[in-house]
């Protein structure tokens, strides 16, 4: 159930029997030539959907921007501060809790937030124990994700307008892909990368960590609904956690 959409006259009744909210999370940022801007939004907000499906879940409005840091420069990109991004991630969770909702699904499609994601939910979970908050950047896709990958990583954590994010779009925005524009690009990302600031124009133009020409919709649906399975686990392990057991 999409909560924008609802009416103060019915949305508590609602609360009670759909405890659990999830907050779509993404960025504006370069993605190459082939993926758009908002591809980050486009993935949390597909995929929050789907996982709402499964979960009887509600799916909050979109939480657009993100911190880019690494990106700031390339054209179309918008960074918000870590600082901002956890301060707006921990009201929103308070003023969950505050209107009856017991889990909080913080749903990132975009790598760059996850710090801010974990320190608003570690002071949520200091300041509100009662507050089961996740924070879900694909989770339970390693082992398909070996399976399916044609080319090495780029870097050991992150991937970007990849083999791997383009099959994802495919999957869940295809419409959004201009996959005769894909590009080869899979630059060498040094160690000194994880050890000081590095802007990525440092070691690549495109934005593309890998071989997007490689993405296909088959890949991005194995991997997605891996990242769905565990993720719905999660959810319905937490509602059944929920006191005296009641999943509403």
């Amino acid at each position: 159930m999409i909560f924008q959409y609802e009416n103060a006259y019915d949305i508590a009744e609602k609360i009670k029997r759909m405890p659990c909210a999830i907050l779509p999370i993404g960025a504006v940022e370069a993605h190459g030539p082939h993926l758009p801007l908002g591809t980050d939004n486009l993935l949390a907000e597909r995929l929050a959907l789907r996982l709402a499906e499964r979960t009887e879940s509600l799916v909050l409005p979109t939480l657009p921007y993100g911190q880019v840091w690494s990106l700031q420069n390339f054209p179309g990109s918008i960074n918000v501060s870590n600082e901002a991004l956890i301060r707006m991630l921990y009201d929103i969770g308070e003023s969950l809790y505050r209107q009856g909702l017991r889990i909080y699904v913080m749903l990132n499609g975009h790598l760059g937030n996850a710090v801010a994601l974990k320190e608003a939910a570690r002071l949520l979970y200091k300041d509100i124990p009662e507050l089961k908050v996740y924070y879900f950047f694909y989770p339970g896709t390693k082992q398909v994700i070996e399976q399916v990958r044609e080319t090495p990583a780029s870097h050991a954590s992150y991937f970007h307008a990849c083999e791997l994010e383009t099959s994802y779009m495919l999957y869940l925005a295809g419409e959004y892909v201009d996959m005769d524009k894909a590009v080869t690009d899979i630059p060498h990302i040094g160690l000194e990368a994880d050890c000081t600031p590095t802007p990525w124009e440092e070691f690549t133009s495109t934005a593309v960590l890998g071989d997007a020409k490689l993405a296909t919709k088959e890949k991005g649906e194995q991997i997605i609904e891996a990242a769905l399975n565990a993720m719905a686990a999660m959810i319905e392990g937490a509602k059944q956690r929920l006191p005296n057991g009641k999943e509403t």
